[in-house]
């Protein structure tokens, strides 16, 4: 197929969805277009494409001919009359004109439309594609000649990378089900598709040199990973009967590679090393420090075969690919059997390493080495920092900011892509009513939020930019990628595209709902975004006041609110602003629609109450989850749908906490949160017990609530456990959470 031919069958659909959009758009803003450009200057009238409308290429290039020819195929669809190209010049009045000229970078375009004509002018074909991409965000199309604003726009994204991560190890998607997620990505003027091709899950890319790599590990019994790890991870031959998996072949590459290229998106690929990388031993056990299949995750370093293997298999991956980057993973090595095997312990003595994350920094150093001579630059995660930094490699970050300070602070350049911000496979809605995930929580608005790095730092030119990732565990179906990737990937678009002064979470979502007519003419099934609230809390330790606002996706939406636990009618407050409480109150809300209350109803105990601020002593200490520090649990602030969020503490061992009050006084209630999630190994205590003492010394207990839900209770689930103090006088009050396994995450105590 040729790249023609391929926009074409692309751009057909996106037209095709177009007659949906014209009348819905913002009568305030006409330029509804994602990502937000960085400059759009609307004139007054318009321009009226007719049957005698035709596209002008100014210049002698073949790239620039193929997306004329593309655009003349759409247009003549939709408008069902030939549109013609032809050669002109700048001048050409009642025509598109694409035109190779000036602009800011290679991705930068303008877009001119006035009464006379279309003008879209780059100085790269890229630019020019993207030029196309907004203009066709703007055609208001119901079949036949249409009318277009008068517009002129000046724009360029505020990063060069701007990318998308699939894994396809876990579980496998088909050539053509990866076509159209470069689709997608197209659309949205994403530039790299990051392709995770293997892992101890599956190997996916056929290695003529090594054919056992697909015979014996791209292929299983169980279709899920979860039934996949429940059966010890085992495969099968290829050939198998009924069995679950695949794998590309070299030529099925090429194609999605060149596809991909026809749209302006670079891939590339991912080889795991020297961690994740069981199904390798399958094949190949010697490669591994045991020598045994199923007992080691990582490469044995010692092994000079070793490198002979991962040489020849980068050798013909850099084959398949253009790309100036090969990504070689380095995350999660276990680095266990490298502290007794003979052969990595002696690779440490020859080489002077003092410890195992030198020895892995060998590892990386040496890939390196091996892709610069063949003129390619490594990409790693993270890890890749531990034991010391090669000089020429990208650290895709993923642990948070304070790992992209430390690779740009040694010089080298830095994708961030961090697990609070980017990770899809999180939840995007209401956990307890989500379709399964690995667990945390990550709505549409954060992901908006993201910022790759501050305009001011003083190393931010070593940022190259930011991606999403899509880890498959829990995502077993090409059609569930689409759920748990749209609408977030084009929240993540306009935040790596577009610049933070020209961005603004009202106005994206009044964007977006543009958007949806689009999707569901595609058959793609994105998340629609829901009815659930989200509360965000601001404490004032002064004012002894907590600010309560309310967030959702809808687009201006009707909330109402109550703050004595009923729930809300036409009757209750229009909330319209952040509000303040001064005691803790049960505050309920929702979203109306036609004067009813659209489901899920928000509820939530807030406000100010007597712990907040107090010291807490802790008998036993957190783990791994401190939320925030030593007052976390007194701090006023409510925990979400993820422990990750700062405001869940978690505990491996029994937790024991004592809160002091500060003086005797009569105490009524005492509640708190906690979350069990088993995926992550997150349980609900067996029981909570709360003592009082006037001496903190000698306690009396005040009551216990005893945990009933079942521990395979699969779905996120928070329980409340509260009790009654009893009006008791007391100073301290010591909370005791029984631990049973895994970790304990609880919030807030709420004093009152």
């Amino acid at each position: 197929m040729s790249n023609t031919n391929r926009l074409f069958s692309t751009l057909c659909l996106l037209l095709l969805g177009f007659s949906f959009i014209g009348n819905a758009q913002n009568k305030t803003n006409p330029i509804q277009i994602i990502p937000q450009p960085n400059k759009v200057e609307v004139g007054k009238g318009s321009f009226q494409w007719n049957k005698k409308t035709t596209i002008v290429v100014t210049n002698d290039n073949e790239e620039i001919k193929e997306l004329a020819d593309y655009l003349a195929q759409v247009l003549s669809n939709v408008t069902h009359a030939k549109v013609e190209v032809k050669k002109g010049n700048i001048n050409s009045s009642n025509s598109l004109i694409l035109n190779l000229g000036k602009g800011e970078n290679k991705e930068s375009y303008q877009l001119d439309v006035n009464k006379n004509k279309i003008i879209i002018e780059a100085p790269q074909p890229a630019g020019i594609f993207y030029g196309i991409q907004s203009l066709l965000q703007m055609i208001p199309i119901e079949g036949g000649q249409f009318a277009l604003q008068s517009v002129k726009i000046a724009d360029s994204p505020r990063f060069a990378y701007r990318g998308m991560h699939l894994d396809v190890s876990r579980h496998f998607f088909t050539k053509d089900e990866v076509k159209k997620y470069i689709d997608l990505l197209a659309m949205y003027k994403f530039n790299y598709f990051h392709w995770h091709l293997t892992d101890g899950t599956g190997w996916r890319i056929e290695i003529k040199k090594y054919p056992l790599l697909t015979q014996k590990t791209a292929f299983r019994a169980q279709a899920t990973w979860t039934e996949f790890g429940k059966e010890g991870k085992k495969f099968v031959d290829e050939g198998t009967p009924n069995a679950y998996g695949g794998y590309y072949t070299q030529d099925d590459v090429r194609e999605v590679v060149a596809y991909a290229a026809s749209k302006f998106i670079t891939t590339i690929p991912e080889i795991e090393m020297p961690g994740h990388s069981e199904e390798v031993f399958v094949a190949y056990p010697q490669l591994s420090c045991s020598g045994v299949p199923y007992v080691d995750s990582d490469f044995c370093i010692g092994n000079e075969e070793t490198f002979s293997f991962l040489e020849d298999v980068l050798d013909e991956v850099i084959s398949l690919f253009p790309s100036k980057e090969i990504h070689i993973g380095g995350d999660e090595a276990s680095k266990k059997a490298w502290k007794t095997c003979p052969k990595c312990q002696k690779r440490m003595v020859d080489n002077n390493l003092k410890d195992v994350d030198e020895l892995q920094s060998y590892f990386i150093k040496r890939i390196s080495n091996h892709l610069t001579l063949r003129e390619r630059n490594l990409v790693g995660w993270d890890e890749i920092i531990d034991g010391g930094l090669a000089a020429d490699a990208t650290v895709m970050v993923w642990r948070g900011k304070s790992k992209g300070n430390v690779a740009a602070q040694h010089g080298n350049r830095v994708i961030m892509t961090p697990g609070s911000h980017c990770y899809f496979d999180n939840y995007q809605g209401n956990p307890m009513t989500e379709p399964e995930a690995i667990g945390g929580y990550l709505p549409l608005r954060k992901v908006y939020s993201f910022e790759v790095v501050s305009p001011t730092d003083s190393l931010a030119h070593l940022y190259w930019g930011g991606q999403a990732n899509l880890w498959a565990e829990h995502i077993p179906t090409f059609q569930h990628i689409e759920y748990m990737a749209f609408p977030r990937a084009i929240a993540l678009a306009e935040a790596l595209w577009s610049k933070p002064e020209n961005r603004n979470w009202d106005d994206f979502k009044s964007r977006l709902k543009n958007q949806f007519p689009r999707l569901d003419k595609l058959n793609v099934n994105y998340y629609k975004p829901g009815f659930e609230l989200e509360m965000e809390e601001k404490v004032d330790t002064i004012q002894k006041t907590v600010e309560i606002r309310f967030e959702n996706e809808q687009n201006s939406p009707l909330i109402r609110y109550t703050l004595d636990g009923t729930t809300p009618t036409n009757e209750s407050a229009i909330y319209t602003e952040p509000f303040t409480v001064d005691r803790m109150v049960n505050i309920n809300a929702a979203i109306m629609v036609n004067g009813q209350p659209q489901e899920p109803t928000f509820k939530r105990k807030s406000g100010y109450h007597l712990g907040i601020g107090k010291k807490v002593i802790y008998n036993t200490k957190w783990q791994s989850y401190p939320a925030g520090g030593e007052t976390a649990l007194v701090d006023g602030y409510s925990g979400s749908f993820t422990y990750s969020d700062d405001h869940w503490q978690g505990f491996t061992s029994d937790m024991d906490v004592t809160v002091d009050i500060g003086s005797v006084m009569p105490l009524n209630s005492l509640s708190t949160n906690f979350m069990q999630l088993i995926g992550p190994g997150v349980f609900l205590p067996q029981y909570v017990e709360v003592s009082l003492s006037s001496d903190g010394v000698n306690f009396e207990k005040a009551f216990r609530v005893d945990n009933d839900l079942p521990k395979d209770y699969s779905r996120l689930f928070i329980r409340d456990f509260s009790g009654s103090l009893g009006n008791k006088e007391a100073r301290y009050i010591r909370v005791f959470a029984k631990h049973t396994e895994g970790f304990l995450f609880l919030d807030e105590l709420i004093i009152n």
